[in-house]
């Protein structure tokens, strides 16, 4: 029990020690080191449906709430939500999905590119709430996870992007107001 008690104040004295914070929180290598660290444990978990879908499921919930909140905003009438894995017709597995009664050339890109706007929410994460957390191992560890979680379910999917390219117009329509505001910026 002495030996564990030891090895306890060690790691406490090592993880609160300001200088090897500082190696954590500034350091691209060991952020680089702990994302890929992150990926490989995810997808370990990939030789089963269902413990790949409890390891997903937040960021399916995330990805999926923006294709919802989007369609909801764009009067596409979100009619239903799920975020529990089934198997296609085609055979691969669905993480989740939000179904649409009334998509438009309007509201097509939009809603199907949503996720997207995770990027935003992890842009802003970064630069205001990294800063003011407290610096410790634990909190880096977990706001690592959290950001892994956020830009990597920000992908549109394949299906995503099918839907997005279904309304020619709607593509021309976004196409054009993105270029415009590349140029104005």
């Amino acid at each position: 029990m002495e030996f564990l008690n030891l090895v306890y104040q060690k790691w406490v004295a090592f993880s609160t020690d300001p200088e090897v914070l500082d190696t954590f929180f500034n350091n691209r290598f060991l952020l680089i080191l702990l994302v890929i660290v992150l990926v490989r444990v995810k997808y370990t978990t990939y030789s089963s449906m269902w413990v790949s879908a409890l390891v997903n499921i937040p960021g399916t919930l995330l990805h999926e709430m923006m294709h919802y909140i989007v369609g909801l905003v764009l009067n596409a009438r979100p009619c239903n939500f799920t975020i529990f894995p089934r198997k296609s017709p085609e055979g691969y597995y669905v993480m989740g999905s939000v179904g649409f009664r009334n998509v438009t050339f309007y509201n097509a890109v939009p809603s199907a590119l949503a996720p997207l706007l995770l990027l935003v929410i992890g842009f802003y994460l970064n630069r205001y709430w990294l800063p003011v957390i407290q610096q410790t191992m634990v909190n880096y560890v977990l706001y690592v996870l959290l950001q892994t979680i956020i830009i990597e379910n920000a992908m549109p999917s394949g299906a995503d992007f099918k839907v997005a390219g279904m309304y020619l117009r709607g593509v021309l329509l976004y196409g054009f107001l993105f270029v415009a505001l590349l140029i104005y910026f």
